[in-house]
């Protein structure tokens, strides 16, 4: 059974901040709640640490690059891709 720690004038502010803006919270954020390979992890935090990149930060990249391949117009915008075919500009 999960047991509270003793109730102090801190604890129990945090309490009632926590309840009144969690729902602001939820809208404004959220969470994918995944597992990956402890392994895998490891390599991602690695990398994030040796070039300084937030794993907020390599989500928004990831997914950006994933919608680039899928929305070619915006993979050529995002490029810098200027030269387009005939057949592209009709």
């Amino acid at each position: 059974m999960v047991t509270r720690k003793e109730d102090t004038p801190q604890r129990l502010a945090n309490r009632k901040y926590e309840a009144k803006n969690k729902e602001k919270r939820k809208e404004t954020s959220g969470n994918f709640q995944t597992m990956i390979p402890r392994e895998l992890l490891n390599e991602i935090n690695a990398f994030l640490k040796e070039y300084g990149y937030t794993k907020v930060e390599l989500i928004k990249a990831g997914y950006e690059e994933q919608l680039a391949r899928h929305d070619t117009d915006l993979a050529k915008l995002k490029d810098g891709y200027d030269d387009f075919f005939e057949s592209e500009t009709k």
